[in-house]
């Protein structure tokens, strides 16, 4: 039992839904903690930040990244059932508690209220949740659609880029836009069960190009990844990469599903095409493709063979042009300065929004 105010999490990371959703929070934890060091405002100091997990899986993610995890051994996809094991991590309180799960609801919501203000995660801009406050960081979040869903309320809204949580490494990045295009970055996410990445870049192959291939934690093709490593000369691999931005910025062009690794994309300034395989990735890779700020091929999910063809014509068009290229990354950057979690951080710490 804790007896202290505490900074708790309360997010989940696997090879069904990936590692996107804990990542992000573990970058809002570093920079809570940087931001209680750097003023000593923050209510939960660097010993007092606790990430609740369903699995062990999840809680082996966190504890790797230097922070405690508490486990509840349930379904993720049920958070419901993990509700009378909260108590006895909580503490005296009052905490702030942030939660990123798509499976939340109302009663999970109001009933881990009573251990402090609850900050959501919403990516969605479609219902009004009963919390405290709502952090929607994505481009194409809605104020108006958010002050209409909550109406009435005093809930918090942080909404839009300035709150997107990049680590550290993300702010005032130099790249440069080389003549010709040489390294390519490949990223479809760290779950990826269905080896979207394989058919990705069986379409955009070229044997005078080296690929970079992120294969994250969870994936289930890990092994088979690395056999085609060992085999083909311009293929690397990467698993838990911990500076992504210097091997962002040592890549000419990246081709990416959507998430928050276009975020990061963008904050480096590295030209990209990206497309969707998930309804919470097709709002930003649609929002990117229509103001122009990079190129989309659409949504993988709803048509693959279509998707497959528009990724590879967009991808000889950005290798092909380096003035396009450089109106992309210029573009990329006016989007995102990567200082979004330490503002974040300010919030969940008692400041105004």
């Amino acid at each position: 039992m804790r007896g202290d105010q505490m900074f708790i999490v309360r997010a989940d990371g696997n090879a069904k839904i990936g590692a996107g959703h804990l990542m992000r929070c573990l970058t809002v934890g570093e920079a809570v903690k940087r931001y209680a060091a750097g003023t000593g405002a923050c209510a939960a100091s660097g010993d007092k930040i606790l990430f609740l997990c369903a699995d062990e899986d999840s809680a082996a993610l966190v504890e790797r990244h230097g922070f405690e995890a508490g486990v509840f051994h349930t379904d993720y996809r049920q958070p419901e059932t993990e509700l009378g094991a909260w108590e006895p991590w909580t503490g005296s309180g009052p905490n702030t508690i942030l939660v990123d799960s798509y499976y939340v609801t109302d009663a999970y919501l109001s009933a881990i209220s009573r251990y402090g203000r609850v900050y959501l995660m919403d990516d969605m801009q479609r219902h009004a949740y009963p919390v405290y406050g709502v952090v929607n960081y994505n481009l194409f979040a809605d104020r108006a659609v958010y002050e209409a869903l909550y109406a009435g309320g005093n809930v918090r809204l942080c909404l839009g880029g300035d709150y997107i949580p990049l680590r550290e490494q993300f702010c005032d990045v130099s790249y440069h836009v080389k003549e010709r295009v040489e390294n390519v970055l490949l990223t479809t996410g760290g779950g990826d069960a269905d080896n979207i990445a394989k058919a990705v870049l069986d379409g955009i192959y070229r044997e005078d190009l080296v690929y970079h291939v992120l294969v994250g934690r969870f994936s289930p093709h890990f092994e088979s990844w690395q056999q085609r490593a060992r085999t083909a000369h311009n293929i690397r691999i990467y698993f838990d990469v911990q500076n992504m931005a210097e091997l962002m910025c040592g890549c000419d062009v990246a081709v990416s599903a959507g998430g928050s690794t276009l975020y990061e994309l963008a904050a480096v300034g590295v030209p990209f095409v990206c497309f969707s395989y998930a309804e919470n990735q097709e709002a930003l890779v649609e929002y990117l493709g229509h103001t122009q700020a990079a190129l989309s091929a659409g949504a993988w999910h709803r048509d693959a063979s279509e998707v497959s063809v528009r990724l590879r014509q967009q991808f000889d068009r950005l290798c092909a042009d380096r003035a396009l290229r450089q109106q992309y990354s210029e573009r990329e950057r006016r989007l995102v300065d990567g200082r979004g979690a330490y503002r974040l951080a300010g919030v969940l710490c008692g400041g105004s929004v």
